[in-house]
């Protein structure tokens, strides 16, 4: 089907459909919470075989490790569901990992900086498809809109 400028309209999914970079989205993100879960878990550890400088900052740390995995984890679902503002939750985290890869890049540690720039990468790319946008989306005849 063609549109008014000559393009070609992608035909819509059907109802309770994903698109596809949703779904890597989605697993992207599932697995990134699984690591900060790991990130926490290796703190804990720490925690418990050492004794820190500071025990509020480290117990601090610890929680905001295991907060952010659930928030992380909350997006990746909500996102499948066709959520808007799951776009702007998962492009805010994904920038974050930017900002952290680069400098980590910049200091010789490659694989890393890499493990941490390539799957933000490919969110930020995803998010501004015209399917994961269309699927986040929601019109007036869906009954969640948030």
């Amino acid at each position: 089907m063609a549109g008014a400028t000559g393009e070609a309209t992608p035909e819509p999914l059907p109802a309770g459909a994903r698109p596809a970079g949703a779904k890597v989205i989605a697993a992207i993100l599932l697995v990134e919470a699984l690591g900060l879960l790991a990130a926490a878990g290796w703190y804990l550890y720490g925690l418990l075989t050492s004794t820190p400088t500071s025990l509020g900052g480290a117990v601090f740390t610890m929680v905001f490790l295991v907060v952010l995995a659930i928030w992380l984890l909350a997006v990746s679902y909500n996102l499948l569901r066709g959520y808007r503002w799951t776009r702007s939750a998962a492009l805010v985290f994904q920038l974050f990992m930017i900002v952290i890869a680069i400098p980590t890049l910049s200091a010789g540690v490659v694989i890393v900086g890499v493990a941490l720039l390539l799957p933000a990468a490919a969110v930020v790319l995803l998010l501004f498809t015209k399917p994961v946008v269309a699927h986040t989306t929601r019109t007036a005849d869906s009954p969640k809109v948030l």
